[in-house]
């Protein structure tokens, strides 16, 4: 139990330095950091965790690694509406968008897709 707590604290401190590492701090580059720790933490909680849980009988995993997902789900949605307003995505943008957070690997789409097209929307403004 103490080693699960350790983890998580790790995990947190791991993801705020993965957040600050020095960049141009807008909210698209916000995001994209966001959307790529969202995706890992729903892989480390469907394919570590739940067997944890099921199969070594660890239900701890699951309650740290719930968490964090859930932390980084709800920042995940916040900054998308964030986006949609700040560089004023379509409608329809959007909406794929926050799908793509209910799906394992399209967090990593995402943000690639975004990456691609970043110059083009930092530009705009």
């Amino acid at each position: 139990m103490k080693c699960q707590k350790e983890l998580a604290t790790l995990f947190t401190v791991s993801l705020c330095l993965f957040l600050m590492k020095s960049e141009i701090m807008n909210t698209l580059s916000i995001f994209k950091k966001v959307a790529i720790a969202e995706g890992i933490s729903y892989l480390g909680l469907l394919l570590i965790a739940m067997p944890l849980k099921y199969f070594a009988g660890m239900p701890l995993a699951v309650k740290y690694t719930g968490w964090a997902h859930g932390l980084l789900f709800v920042l995940y949605v916040m900054l998308v509406i964030m986006c949609w307003m700040e560089y004023k995505w379509k409608f329809g943008k959007t909406i794929i968008v926050l799908l793509a957070s209910l799906l394992p690997f399209a967090p990593f789409i995402v943000e690639k897709r975004l990456h691609e097209g970043a110059d083009d929307q930092v530009k705009a403004l």
